[in-house]
């Protein structure tokens, strides 16, 4: 095709040269050899593996780069955002619901980002289950830094990692509302845990409206600032959600099928009281320093040692309550944040 035919169709006259020369060719070439280094994959909108429901969007992305089980794009998902700085209320929610809904066999989509991203892709992890992270980075630039370790466990469980973004490319703050769009549009639904007023969790709630799909939120403390977002989505509409149950219930019929058959349930909703014994975290019964300590924690609030201790004085000693604290710990019944504060996990 000619210099003139390639403007003729629209290109800006610099693109219309880079292909017409063949430095276009040449470049495609070079990034299809260092994604293959890479250990990625490169789709094209007409590939089979390309998301089926991303294909309904308005705007599709025309490639993605991908790593791990490109198979898991196109079974049933749901996303799971946001605000990056939750309370522990909102990281144990959006670890319970996605923990609950993995083992479901329901794919966990998130953003990888700090907070309630990566609570939600650790809870997917948790029960077995499994979860892709949409990146606003190159495949290969691993963002935030800290989350390189839950990268590689995402594609070591038999996950996904995707973008639409080419190699090299850092987190510039105008990729993310782009690739919010990409996680509502693969989702048959959209989950928001926290978020405040203005926030990107906003984008993706408002992009899953556009796209036609099912918004769900917890609703949260109205003198939390991150409740803001999904309280104010409850009052237009979306689905109050508190259990997997919320979610589940509420999924096309023809998913649920899907995933029930997956699972080998013959019907999950008929015998949901005895699903939770059946699941991969069930946990072990307390011992009564455990269950007396236990009892002095809530959900929401972080209760600091020190305190935890000044309420047990007299019926517990220190050492018993640091070794019940442990216990509790590794049986996965409570959950430490920095400073030695304590929260019951959901």
């Amino acid at each position: 095709m000619g210099l003139t035919e390639l403007e003729g169709l629209g290109l800006p006259p610099e693109a219309a040269q880079f292909i017409y020369c063949g430095e276009a060719t040449k470049a495609a070439e070079k990034e299809w050899r260092e994604v293959a280094a890479a250990g990625a994959g490169i789709l094209v909108f007409v590939d089979a593996d390309y998301p089926a429901r991303l294909r309904e969007i308005f705007d599709p992305p025309p490639v993605l780069w991908v790593r791990g089980n490109r198979t898991l794009l196109g079974k049933a998902g749901l996303a799971v955002v946001g605000t990056r700085r939750p309370s522990p209320y909102g990281t144990g929610m959006a670890e319970m619901l996605s923990r609950d809904l993995a083992a479901r066999r329901l794919v966990i989509l998130s953003g990888m980002a700090r907070g309630i991203d990566t609570a939600a892709h650790k809870g997917a992890l948790k029960a077995g289950g499994q979860t892709v992270a949409v990146w606003g980075t190159g495949i290969d630039v691993i963002y935030p830094k800290e989350n390189k370790a839950l990268a590689e466990e995402i594609i070591r469980s038999g996950g996904a990692i995707l973008c639409e973004q080419p190699l090299g490319t850092f987190p510039a703050p105008q990729n993310f509302p782009n690739r919010n769009r990409i996680l509502s549009g693969m989702s048959v639904g959209v989950l928001v845990v926290e978020a405040a007023e203005n926030s990107g969790t906003r984008i993706t709630a408002r992009c899953a409206m556009e796209q036609n799909r099912d918004v769900y939120a917890v609703p949260g403390n109205v003198t939390n600032k991150g409740s803001w977002g999904p309280n104010t989505l409850i009052k237009q509409g979306a689905k109050l959600t508190a259990t997997w149950e919320d979610v589940w219930e509420d999924l096309p019929s023809q998913v649920r099928l899907e995933l029930e058959a997956e699972a080998g349930i013959a019907s999950i909703d008929e015998s949901a009281a005895s699903i939770p014994a059946q699941l991969p975290f069930a946990m072990p019964p307390m011992r009564e320093q455990e269950r007396a300590v236990y009892s002095r924690l809530q959900h929401a609030d972080a209760t600091q040692v020190d305190s935890l201790m000044e309420s047990l004085e007299g019926e517990l000693t220190s050492a018993e309550i640091f070794t019940a604290l442990f216990e509790l710990e590794i049986a996965g019944h409570i959950r430490q944040l920095p400073g030695k504060n304590y929260v019951r996990r959901m």
